[in-house]
């Protein structure tokens, strides 16, 4: 079931259930304590929030939000009449979209770099993951994941729940509905791939899916984006060393230096490497501190052409701003790459802009020259067979249901 984000309709599939289990007689008094606190907290005020369900500043003079009801009318047509296009495009449920996407391909990826309406994100991002088709698979896993296994990483999601995009409604709510929802989304991911476990950056990942769909929805398109079930594997990102995360600053650097010399040769000056603003672009795909409506189109993009989309948009945000960076010392060149200007995060500016880049080939020939370099060690292990490890994940798992 979808989440309508302007109404905030929000339904909880499942809330946590029994007394979390330790092994250690500390952990056993530990998860014990956690457990008994592990109750929702008194709901918080009404503030104003804006469309999207985020808090709204308290500025002086802030930026108006022009909400649906106060559009001019033609710009209600044309949303409608893109809505009406959509819901052609995918059919009711989505049954229409894989013959439509094999028979137009050309049309899909122009109308997705032009913005999924809102109404039919969550839907359409199940269907362009592949998610979808893993969840008609595996009915029942995700509940018994929640229900019946048991985490060694239940204490750090608790603790880190509260993190996770903490000026939204849904998740403003000590122990709330998001909060717990988010908690069973990245506890059952923890339990289905105890290799990958949980690391902090997975919250921003599970908590924008939230926003769009219900909790199994959430927890299938999780194991489809970092198990790979239609474009490259992310678990690499999570992994003990970060393998995938290293190779990625490695591919940015070079592209920078490739396309943006000038820049590049001012980073090389003020030793500047993507390590120390970039990493958080390719680990959350800019879901943690970039604004909301850019990073949803961001995400329209990246579920269906994958990974090279955030080489894009990173390398987008430097050629917008390189006359400015390349004029500042180090100190302030931090800031300014981990704080842009507002009208460099404008999607209509960025994006096409963006979208002009072009990285394929030049990523794939830095990929081969990391791992020569490196070794395969240094590569996700999952990488190239993509569709097995899937498998066997899912398989490993199927006994849940009997």
């Amino acid at each position: 079931m979808l989440v309508v984000c302007d109404r905030w309709i929000v339904q909880v599939a499942f809330c946590l259930c029994g007394s979390l289990r330790g092994v250690t007689a500390d952990d056993e008094m530990d998860k014990k304590r956690a457990s008994a606190e592990f109750e929702p907290g008194p709901v918080p005020p009404y503030r104003p929030v804006d469309r999207y369900g985020f808090i709204k500043s308290d500025q002086v003079n802030p930026p108006v939000e022009v909400s649906a009801r106060c559009r001019p009318s033609s710009d209600q047509e044309r949303e409608q009449r893109r809505v009406r296009k959509w819901r052609k495009m995918i059919g009711a449920g989505g049954a229409d979209w894989k013959h439509y996407a094999r028979r137009k391909p050309n049309v899909v990826t122009r109308r997705i770099r032009k913005g999924i309406p809102d109404c039919l994100r969550g839907l359409v991002w199940q269907l362009i993951s592949g998610s979808r088709d893993l969840l008609l698979m595996h009915q029942g896993v995700y509940e018994q994941l929640v229900l019946y296994e048991t985490s060694a990483s239940e204490l750090d999601i608790i603790r880190d729940i509260s993190r996770t995009f903490p000026s939204h409604v849904y998740f403003q709510q000590r122990h709330g509905p998001g909060q717990r929802s988010l908690y069973n989304v990245l506890k059952a991911y923890s339990v289905y791939d105890r290799e990958v476990g949980y690391v902090q950056g997975m919250g921003f990942l599970a908590g924008l899916l939230l926003l769009y769909m219900s909790e199994e929805d959430a927890f299938w398109l999780l194991v489809a984006l970092l198990k790979g079930a239609v474009n490259a594997p992310m678990e690499g990102l999570y992994l003990v060393g970060l393998p995938l995360v290293q190779q990625y600053l490695f591919q940015f650097e070079r592209l920078v230096k490739e396309q943006l010399p000038k820049l590049g040769a001012h980073f090389d000056q003020e030793m500047i490497n993507p390590s120390m603003y970039a990493s958080q672009w390719f680990i959350t795909v800019f879901s943690y501190s970039f604004p909301f409506p850019l990073a949803l189109r961001i995400w329209d993009v990246f579920l269906y052409e994958g990974v090279k989309i955030v080489f894009k948009v990173g390398l987008a945000l430097l050629k917008y701003c390189q006359d400015d960076l390349v004029k500042l010392p180090f100190e302030k060149l931090v800031y300014a790459l981990r704080n842009f200007p507002e009208d460099a995060l404008n999607p209509d500016t960025l994006l096409p802009m963006a979208y002009s880049i072009k990285v394929t080939k030049g990523l794939e020939d830095l990929k081969l020259e990391y791992l020569r370099m490196n070794g395969p060690q240094s590569h996700s292990p999952k990488s190239g067979n993509e569709e097995r490890q899937l498998s066997v994940s899912t398989q490993k798992h199927s006994s849940l249901r009997r």
